[in-house]
């Protein structure tokens, strides 16, 4: 179902969760739909304060530090997860992976991203994990470092095509450096855009639930300028809030060559029983460009959206990484 073999477009689950491994998990790998899944602060948050499936292995690690009690229940997952892709992997290294993230709290500091990045890499000791680092000048540098030390790396938060640039840059310098089998995704994020922009686009005359496609395939363009078949554009953040679009609108319309789609459990179930199984008519650079041109002379400056947008999913992603640490802390 994932069109993986025909145009090496894969999607993956954006979910993270103790049963949910257990069960539904391995029925979506087994019935071909995922082919990877990824994490983030806020899905762990999320998953072991809510998930009674944590209780017992946290009442064993209770007595550590918070950070320490986070890592052990994170990585036990992640390393769950690895296991069960693991096929998958080794039939195709372009697949079968998950990501976990460095603390977001690192993300201006290059050497302490590194550092952690080479240490959870080495506690979860699996071929097929990925080290999440986000797109700030500081994540470059670690993205480089951790791709030419042998590490699969998930550059995250992107919004931008320059971002998306810089990550193409440092990450194909990284694995070129390595001389290994290297891969590496670059996350742009979708969504959010007409979440934020939509009221405004409405309200101009201008087209809603565009702004975050073509933004996408501007990016994914950036990315594909490198040719290296080891870098692919993950679309991310491609739920749909509000009935305003089909619930898959965002893995229907970015069936590109050469992309991962990582979707929340709900996009997943509206892609397989109404999404579109067919690679999706690619926006050309040129159309990108007089889109552009178009919000530009209605007085919409994307440069400050992509400014908001990012600091806003740093601060979100350091938000729920302090609030887990805090209720493992009261517990």
């Amino acid at each position: 179902m994932s069109l993986k073999e025909d145009i090496n477009f894969s999607l993956w689950c954006d979910f993270i969760e103790r049963d949910f491994l257990e069960n539904r998990f391995q029925a979506l790998i087994k019935d071909e739909v995922i082919h990877g899944a990824t994490s983030n602060p806020a899905i762990f948050e999320s998953s072991i304060t809510n998930s009674v499936a944590y209780g017992q292995q946290f009442e064993m690690l209770k007595a550590n530090e918070p950070k320490v009690i986070y890592e052990e229940l994170a990585i036990t997952d992640i390393k769950r997860a690895a296991e069960l892709l693991n096929d998958l992997y080794l039939d195709n290294t372009n697949d079968g992976f998950i990501s976990i993230e460095v603390d977001p709290a690192l993300c201006d500091d290059a050497k302490a991203t590194i550092e952690e990045g080479m240490r959870l890499n080495s506690q979860i000791g699996a071929e097929n994990v990925m080290i999440k680092v986000p797109a700030t000048k500081a994540g470059y540098e670690a993205m480089r470092e951790l791709t030419s030390a042998g590490i699969h790396v998930n550059a995250t938060l992107i919004f931008s095509p320059e971002q998306a640039r810089e990550c193409a840059k440092a990450l194909n310098e990284g694995i070129k450096a390595s001389n290994k089998d290297i891969k590496a995704v670059i996350s742009v994020f979708v969504s959010r855009f007409d979440r934020m922009c939509d009221s405004e686009f409405r309200a101009k005359g201008l087209k809603t639930g565009k702004l975050g496609i073509v933004n996408a395939a501007k990016c994914y363009h950036e990315v594909e300028r490198f040719a290296n078949e080891n870098i692919r554009t993950l679309f991310a953040s491609t739920g749909v809030k509000g009935d305003d679009l089909p619930g898959s609108y965002y893995v229907d319309s970015l069936i590109y060559p050469n992309s991962v789609n990582t979707a929340p459990l709900a996009t997943i179930d509206e892609w397989i029983e109404n999404g579109s199984k067919e690679p999706s008519e690619i926006i050309t650079e040129s159309e990108c460009d007089e889109f552009f041109k178009t919000i530009k002379s209605s007085k919409i400056d994307i440069e400050a959206v992509y400014e908001q947008l990012l600091n806003d999913g740093l601060e979100s992603f350091k938000d729920s990484f302090k609030d887990l640490l805090q209720k493992l802390q009261k517990n």
